[in-house]
This record gives structure tokens, sequence and C-alpha cells, in this order.
């Protein structure tokens, strides 16, 4: 397969390169937590110098299996509904979940989509829309029949809160019964983010983080018109006895609800 320039991409786009490298790597890894073998031949087709990152690590490859896991939930009660990805970047989650039945709507800005389009495997229940995820449009393009799962992984933390409310919002008017998941940072790495920077390396900082949200303010998402219920999901088992055991417990924890960066699911009526 020949070899894509990606170094085209920047800054909030330049994240999909990010979280694809630190998703192939975990994959690659003999004790690797996830099976993504498309995610491995999809970094390797990109010309990217992925050293520019800094060290991997597994948090991003359990982060997609916490949405895998709600996604493979809401697929056995519904296998033929829509999953709406907004914003996917190079997210191989299609090919990981398909059952043979569900639709699949990837949301993205055109340099993301054309790569997606070159370079991952086609499929007929699998089409793409080139534009923000703030263009509501995309959502006239949806099969509402067989229920309606939308994921937004790695995406509102780099927003502002009121766009975060606002697509909520208009997601549970328009898309009844449906579910939406989200992850989000807790407000001090938002904070910590839009001052300092999280310097992954020498040579890349990450975008800032504006939106934070956690678990403890739940309430602010019940009383969004048409939310039905808000849960937060369970941290999958990671690699290692002792972090594996700490981070359970830390996930358990009510009182530490505000520290820790929460994956949520939000229900509507």
């Amino acid at each position: 397969m020949p070899v894509i320039d990606a170094r085209h991409l920047t800054a909030i786009s330049e994240t999909a390169l990010l979280t694809l490298h630190q998703r192939a790597a975990e994959a690659a890894r003999p004790d690797g937590i996830i099976e993504d073998p498309l995610a491995i031949a999809l970094r390797d087709s990109l010309g990217y110098d992925y050293q520019h990152f800094g060290r991997t690590h597994q948090a991003t490859a359990l982060r997609a299996l916490a949405f895998d896991n709600a996604t493979r939930r809401y697929l056995q009660v519904r296998p033929r509904a829509t999953v709406v990805a907004l914003a996917e970047g190079l997210q191989t989650s299609f090919w990981r979940l398909d059952n043979g039945e569900m639709g699949w709507l990837s949301v993205d800005l055109e340099p993301i989509v054309q790569l997606r389009r070159q370079l991952l495997p086609p499929s007929d229940r699998l089409s793409h829309l080139a534009q923000s995820a703030f263009d509501y449009s995309w959502m006239d393009q949806v099969d509402l029949t067989n229920g309606v799962l939308i994921t937004a992984e790695g995406l509102f933390q780099y927003l502002e809160r009121d766009a975060v409310w606002d697509l909520i919002t208009t997601c549970a008017a328009r898309f009844p019964g449906g579910q939406l998941i989200f992850d989000s940072v807790p407000r001090f790495l938002s904070w910590y983010s839009q001052g300092r920077g999280i310097k992954l390396s020498k040579e890349y900082t990450a975008p800032p983080m504006p939106f934070s949200f956690t678990a403890d303010r739940y309430d602010e998402l019940r009383a969004i018109p048409g939310v039905r219920a808000v849960h937060e999901l369970e941290m999958p088992a990671g690699r290692g006895k002792v972090l594996s055991r700490a981070a359970a417990l830390i996930y358990r924890s009510r009182s530490l609800e505000r520290f820790r960066a929460p994956t949520n699911v939000v229900e509507f009526a």
C-alpha cells in the first residue's frame, strides 16, 4: 500500500493521528488490550513522524474499548441501528463492531474524510459526510427507523460549553429513544491545558481543552429537555495488575468523581 503524506493535518485534526498512533501501538503489543489490526495498517500507510508525539500509553485504547462496549450493548438491543460517529477522525470502530446489520455515518472535516475514503475498506453500510459536527444538516441524513446511537469520542473537550450543550440539546430533540456517548476531562486538566498546555514531547503540545465535565455534574445534563437518564461507563480492564486495580478503585469511588475523566452515556426520552 502506498504511503500517503499526512503532514497537512494540524491543530485538532492532528489529534486524529495521535489517537491512531496510540491505539495502533497498543494493538501491536503482544500483551495489548485491544485488537485493531486495521489501525496498525492505517497508521503505517500514513507518512508522518509519530515519534513527534512522544511516548505511547494504553489510555486511548481504554477509551476506545469503553466506547466499543457501550456501542455493542446498544446494538445487542437494536442490531440495525444507525451509529453516527461525530468528528470520527481516524478511528476504526466500524470494523471492530460490525455486526453485519448496523448502519454507520462518519462525520468529519474534508481532509480527514478524504484519508478515510482513500485508505479504509468500503462498506455499503458505511457512509461519510465531510462537514463539521456543528453543521446540523448531518441530522437530516440519519435513518431513525431502528434506533440511533451518536458517539463523540475525543471531541467535546476541545470545544466551548455552549457549543456542547447546544449539540446535546438538539440531539435530544431530534433523536428520541437514542443515546449519545461522549468522554470528558476534569476541571483541573482543562485548566492546566489552557495555561501551560499539556506537553507530550519536546515537539508536541496537545491543543487546549476548554470544556470540562465530570460525573458529579450529571444533574446539569438531566435538566436538558428530552434527556431521560445519564450514567458513567465503567473503565475497561487495562494492562498491569496494579494499574488496573487502582483505576477500578478510582472509577468506583463517588468521592473521586470530580477528579476522573469519565466516559458518559446520555439516554434520550
